[in-house]
């Protein structure tokens, strides 16, 4: 679908200017957790740059404005530019204060063309909402973002072309998914650019990396994150509240907004779905009706919910959205995706806390019985196996991972990961096609193409399939704990009974470590 993004640059620094009443001639930054999130154009011709360290912008630019993050006040600042959108165009849906996206048709039917439903878009936003903004068109909304980051029209059927010199940095969106890791991969295998990424092949995308990486493969490809057929959410999942007495008051807003997030997560979990668009309507006591179109990269969680609901409220109430209290109030899901990747925990749920305590007493008298060491906990921490990421915690004790997990640790095996770790390794062999041993040489080369491999002193089985090999040498600067070692990942067998395995080549041996499903 053809996609009219409307982008404010800067948005935080702005709500946040327009709140002290300072303009934006003044160098301005935002923080969170005294790094730099956003920064002015003034700021950034003295150096300040995302980021940097607050005490460093201040050392470059001492009279530095700094401001904390507020969520809740850059959506209230920007309910006036939506609304000022929604003046000229239908279909209006909030990305993330900053970024308002409208299906193209609409405004160039009326306007005429795509350039100049852009340039009577641009004169509005200046114009009602004070603010300056830039404006890109192409197929589908990662596209149209980029595109209006540049202020450019893309042709209908080229945002391939597009997007293709564009650098991998640009997966990595505000207010989307954490794809810095990913990034970071795509550079160290030379896929430097959108284009690069979007030639291979998205089964080979599916087979190496995890669903993330092959929602972002999509993305680079310029079509949508997810494929376009969605299931329209029953009827009955709307949630509506009377609000009794109306509501003109913020902070009893956000009461409201939570308890009607938790209903509608609870009433769309038990469908096994979740919200992607989440429709925001409300009726004061003049018959005013109000209505607003979050939109999301990632399925919203309770929290995530009530947050843009409280979001919205909130623009509306402190703009002057109504002119009386509201007293209706009610949520639909727009668009759902399946919620697997939404999972309740254990003891989520009514009663929650009342089971957990339960859990925990229970929990606490096994290990009575049995000893400490019967209950623990998983804990992932960092590593470049399976088996070192994972630490099993005696429940009760604090859960810390064996390694910081944050840390890039190259060298780590790549997804996906193994269904079953073997607690001791399992001793193999692997053979060639001569029925010779396949060793790993010091330049961490293969010997020869496995073609078999040997389980426990068993009969040698075929290889179908194999990866590989990955290095991984630690501790190499120091005598008493040097360890090096490759890794494999084979497939064995034909239909139906095929058996994927991770094997390790260490001190001129072969070993089983773990098993995939």
């Amino acid at each position: 679908m053809r996609m009219l993004v409307v982008w404010c640059p800067d948005w935080p620094v702005v709500a946040a200017a327009s709140g002290a009443g300072l303009s934006l001639t003044v160098p301005m930054a935002v923080v969170v957790a005294n790094r730099v999130v956003a920064s002015s154009a003034v700021a950034r011709r003295e150096g300040i740059r995302r980021g940097m360290r607050r005490r460093e912008a201040q050392g470059r630019c001492p009279e530095l404005v700094v401001f904390e993050d507020d969520p809740v006040r850059d959506a209230r600042c920007f309910e006036a530019v939506a609304a000022a959108v929604e003046e000229l165009a239908v279909g209006v849906e909030i990305v993330r204060p900053g970024l308002v996206a409208v299906p193209a048709r609409g405004p160039a039917g009326y306007f005429g063309s795509e350039e100049a439903a852009a340039e009577q878009l641009v004169d509005q936003v200046a114009g009602r909402a004070e603010v300056e903004c830039q404006v890109g068109v192409a197929d589908g909304l990662f596209a149209a973002t980029l595109a209006a980051h540049r202020g450019l029209v893309v042709e209908p059927g080229t945002s391939p072309a597009f997007l293709a010199p564009l650098a991998v940095n640009e997966l990595q969106q505000p207010g989307g998914p954490d794809r810095t890791e990913l990034i970071d991969l795509l550079r160290r295998l030379g896929l430097r650019t959108l284009g690069a990424f979007a030639g291979i092949t998205e089964r080979d995308v599916a087979t190496r990396f995890d669903a993330e990486a092959v929602r972002a493969h999509r993305l680079a490809r310029g079509l949508d994150e997810r494929p376009p057929s969605r299931r329209r959410p029953p009827p009955d999942l709307s949630i509506t509240a009377e609000l009794d007495p109306p509501v003109d008051r913020v902070d009893a807003a956000a009461f409201v907004a939570k308890s009607l997030a938790d209903r509608l997560h609870a009433g769309l979990a038990a469908h096994g779905l979740a919200c992607t668009r989440l429709g925001i309507y409300a009726r004061s006591e003049r018959d005013e009706e109000l209505g607003r179109v979050w939109r999301c990269a990632e399925p919203l969680t309770p929290n995530g919910i009530a947050d843009r609901v409280r979001w919205q409220l909130d623009g509306w109430l402190r703009t002057g959205g109504p002119t009386a209290a509201l007293q209706r109030l009610w949520l639909e899901p727009e668009e759902v995706v399946e919620g697997r990747a939404l999972q309740l925990d254990l003891w989520r749920g009514e009663g929650h806390a009342e089971a957990g305590e339960r859990a925990s007493r229970a929990m606490v008298r096994v290990q009575g019985l049995l000893g400490p060491e019967a209950v623990c906990t998983p804990v992932l921490g960092g590593g470049r196996d399976p088996i070192d990421r994972v630490r099993l915690v005696p429940w009760g004790e604090e859960l810390m991972p064996s390694a910081e997990p944050g840390l890039p640790w190259p060298g780590r095996l790549p997804e996906p990961s193994p269904a079953v770790v073997f607690p001791e390794p399992v001793p193999a062999v692997v053979l060639d096609e001569s029925g010779k041993p396949v060793l790993v040489t010091d330049r961490d080369l293969l010997t020869a193409k496995p073609a078999q491999v040997g389980i426990n002193g068993g009969a040698p089985r075929p290889v179908t399939a194999w990866a590989g090999p990955w290095p991984s040498d630690e501790h190499w600067w120091d005598q008493p704990r040097p360890r090096s070692r490759a890794r494999l990942q084979v497939l064995l067998g034909h239909e139906p009974s095929q058996t994927a395995l991770l094997l390790a080549y260490e001190e001129n041996t072969w070993t089983i470590q773990a098993h995939y499903d």
